[in-house]
């Protein structure tokens, strides 16, 4: 595999790499929950920058590394300061000399772009306004788990066109699978990384009938209505989004053997039920268990 020094968007990685990860990730899965995985990586520290807060992005990578016999640093916004206090360049000049990886949770996501240009070690992509990459390459993992290959599979995310959306539309460019984005009006994805799937002749749709979108999808996936930063927007969403909650009596136009998705946290009653959060067809928490063998994989593939 060629070197990669960072994982910024799934896009910018071949079919062939992002597939060694994902099977590198099956491989240390079940070593990892024998506490029998190799350590190899000790006495790297991996710093971890956050912007947002976080459970699973957090938690994942710090165990993660902590797995491969590395260390991590958590450090907040507020302490480096970067674009306001510091440069970025300055910011990925000096981490790059104290740390051998930077994973970083941020808003801007041109910032983290020019943080990794700069920066002279890996630079890992932990959310950004754009995309979510880890978490899209964990659900991957997660729906070959359940489902096999995701090879002819349908993906159909309900809700808004975000940086899941993006980011699943950049996976429909790398990866045989169909991906349905069923979403309310003046909600779509990036115009820019639409343009580039189509491009590259990527298998998608958007409606914004969810009823349509769900039709025959093996794999029904949610999000929130509203995310971090988007607080005063809450209650036009929750009116705007209200006919696209995840019900079963909307499941009942997927494939027979779909299983449901959400990337949490979740406003549970809002743009999921209970019933169906907790049903027979979720696997939610095998989904936020992944988070923490993919991200592994990507350091261990990484960080050297």
């Amino acid at each position: 595999m060629a070197a990669h020094k960072d994982f910024l968007s799934i896009d910018r990685w071949s079919t062939e790499e992002l597939r060694a990860v994902l099977e590198l990730a099956k491989e240390q899965k079940p070593l990892a929950r024998k506490h029998a995985l190799p350590h190899t990586l000790p006495n790297r520290v991996l710093a971890c920058v956050f912007a947002k807060p976080s459970l699973r992005t957090r938690v994942s990578f710090e165990v993660a590394m902590r797995q491969l016999g590395g260390e991590t640093l958590f450090i907040t916004d507020k302490e480096i300061g970067m674009g306001t206090r510091e440069s970025v360049y300055d910011v990925a000049k000096v981490m790059s000399r104290f740390c051998d990886g930077i994973m970083i949770r941020w808003f801007d996501d041109d910032e983290v772009v020019q943080l990794a240009e700069h920066a002279t070690v890996p630079v890992v992509n932990g959310l950004t306004d754009l995309t979510h990459p880890c978490q899209v390459m964990s659900d991957i993992l997660t729906v070959e788990e359940h489902l096999g290959n995701i090879e002819g599979k349908t993906v159909c995310m309900v809700g808004d066109g975000n940086n899941l959306a993006n980011s699943w539309l950049n996976a429909a460019m790398r990866f045989p699978f169909n991906f349905v984005l069923a979403c309310p009006e003046g909600y779509l994805p990036d115009e820019g990384i639409v343009r580039r799937a189509e491009a590259a002749g990527a298998s998608f749709m958007i409606t914004h009938d969810p009823q349509e979108g769900i039709e025959g999808a093996h794999v029904i996936y949610s999000d929130a209505f509203y995310s971090m930063g988007q607080e005063e927007e809450a209650i036009k969403r929750r009116k705007d989004f209200a006919p696209f909650q995840i019900t079963s009596d909307l499941l009942t136009g997927a494939h027979e053997d779909h299983i449901v998705m959400h990337c949490l946290p979740a406003h549970r009653g809002e743009e999921i039920t209970d019933e169906v959060m907790d049903g027979p067809h979720s696997v939610v928490f095998d989904e936020a268990e992944n988070r923490l063998h993919a991200q592994r994989a990507i350091l261990s593939t990484l960080i050297k």
